[in-house]
């Protein structure tokens, strides 16, 4: 579904990026890994559109997505629910969520969606009159999912998404993630938590200083030794 070839991005002079590969595979749950500044977000951004890759190739379906706008990666079916969540405060749940179906195929079919959407968060569904500023950090992470599920993606992409919750909303998050992929949405999963991480995603990525370094399923990593002494602290 998703191919990455030799990636090469960053910001005026400092290159961040120096030459990624890695695949995404329809029906996958698919992580990348890595401590702070090692270029995961940079990652994403460069795969939505919103930084430039300077060289390499990215393709969806067949489709190279390098040279497209944002607003054109969303309508193959690519969405990043961001770090930090960045809802509209001050409008309603019900009205973020409708920000969430802005391109064309995801207006024609709002009403259908919307129902699919609150079918898996039925916590949301409670909230749909209050505003956003007015939940809770889990309750605003999962207004932000379901924001991003009303594009109908059919890749979605989380940006760091359990930064900032509890530990037993860190476990609801990663069932929540679970729940998506169960739906038929594949999932690429940028997170600092990497125990659970690795434990939910069927293949992962290390990036360390702009590099994959290591790649396999979850469990293999989760027993590498370079993991677990980096990232788990055995």
């Amino acid at each position: 579904m998703l191919q990455v070839r030799d990636l090469h991005a960053g910001y005026g002079k400092s290159e961040v990026l120096r030459g990624i590969s890695f695949d995404v595979k329809r029906g996958e749950i698919v992580t990348i890994v890595g401590a702070n500044g090692a270029g995961k977000t940079t990652t994403l951004r460069t795969l939505c559109g919103i930084v430039r890759a300077t060289a390499g190739s990215i393709d969806f379906d067949g489709a190279p997505l390098a040279e497209r706008q944002p607003h054109e990666i969303v309508e193959l079916g690519v969405t990043m629910i961001p770090e930090g969540r960045q809802l509209f405060p001050f409008l309603t749940v019900e009205e973020n969520l409708r920000m969430g179906s802005f391109k064309k195929s995801a207006r024609d079919s709002h009403a259908q969606r919307l129902d699919d959407v609150l079918m898996l968060f039925p916590k949301v569904k409670e909230r749909l009159k209050q505003l956003a500023v007015s939940l809770s950090g889990g309750e605003q992470q999962m207004v932000a999912i379901a924001r991003g599920m009303m594009a109908g993606p059919r890749l979605l992409i989380f940006d760091e998404p359990s930064l900032g919750l509890s530990p037993l909303l860190v476990e609801q998050m990663f069932e929540i993630v679970r729940k998506v992929a169960d739906q038929g949405t594949t999932v690429l999963l940028v997170e600092q938590n990497v125990f659970h991480t690795l434990q939910l995603a069927d293949r992962g990525y290390v990036l360390e200083n702009g590099e994959v370094v290591l790649s396999g399923t979850g469990k293999e990593l989760l027993v590498n030794p370079h993991i677990r002494k980096a990232y788990l602290g055995h």
